[in-house]
């Protein structure tokens, strides 16, 4: 997995863009919730397929009222270390229009980021999810309907067209209620809420990887 050196996203143009999948987290300030996804998607698939498998896929995060250049939230700090993922060297940004431009996949806390997203145009619906809408979509995909991982385009491909068949399944499968596709904010709350915030991303993000990469969570 590619983790840019720096944070902006147009110091890192590749050489190739089809070589590459770019994963973007929203929220609202880039301190608590997007920076804990960011991390989180790197430590899961850097855990599941290695450093050199990993290369193509970008993960990244902003918040659409960013706190340019602020770093997260201790708490957020904590509940990293406590998944064995790694919080050092992150610093906020406010989301622009580029973000969305470069992004394969833009993941939100709530489905008012999403609607933000959105609003911004570039073509974003249809590659514009809330993280907990995404895992509802995939959990209704059979993964033998996607590219093999270990084939030419490797994962890379699989999350391109991963992306694709959650687009088209959206319509048909609902939230079951207006709650089910947030994950609330914990800015100023106590640790313990902010745990509970990152068990919620966890094992949301849980089966986006493994679908993503054709490899399971290690038991």
């Amino acid at each position: 997995m590619t983790a840019p050196e720096g944070r902006g996203i147009a110091e890192h143009r590749e050489k190739n863009a089809e070589a590459t999948f770019r994963i973007l987290h929203v929220s609202t300030g880039n301190v608590c919730r997007s920076p804990i996804t960011e991390r989180l998607t790197r430590h899961a698939l850097a855990h599941r397929l290695g450093s050199v498998r990993t290369r193509g896929l970008i993960v990244e995060s902003a918040g659409t009222w960013g706190h340019e250049g602020a770093p997260m939230e201790a708490h957020a700090a904590t509940v990293l270390t406590d998944f064995g993922a790694d919080p050092a060297g992150f610093l906020g940004r406010e989301l622009l229009d580029e973000h969305v431009i470069r992004a394969d996949l833009v993941l939100t806390a709530t489905r008012d980021h999403r609607a933000q997203v959105i609003s911004m145009g570039h073509s974003a619906g249809l590659r514009t999810f809330t993280l907990k809408e995404f895992t509802r979509l995939v959990r209704a995909i059979d993964p033998a309907t996607l590219p093999d991982p270990e084939e030419a385009g490797g994962v890379v491909e699989r999350a391109r067209a991963l992306v694709q068949a959650a687009a088209a399944l959206r319509g048909w499968l609902l939230a079951p209620n207006e709650d089910a596709d947030e994950v609330h904010d914990p800015y100023g709350a106590p640790i313990t809420f902010f745990r509970s915030i990152g068990d919620e991303i966890n094992q949301a993000l849980d089966p986006v990887v493994t679908a993503m990469t054709g490899v399971p969570a290690p038991a």
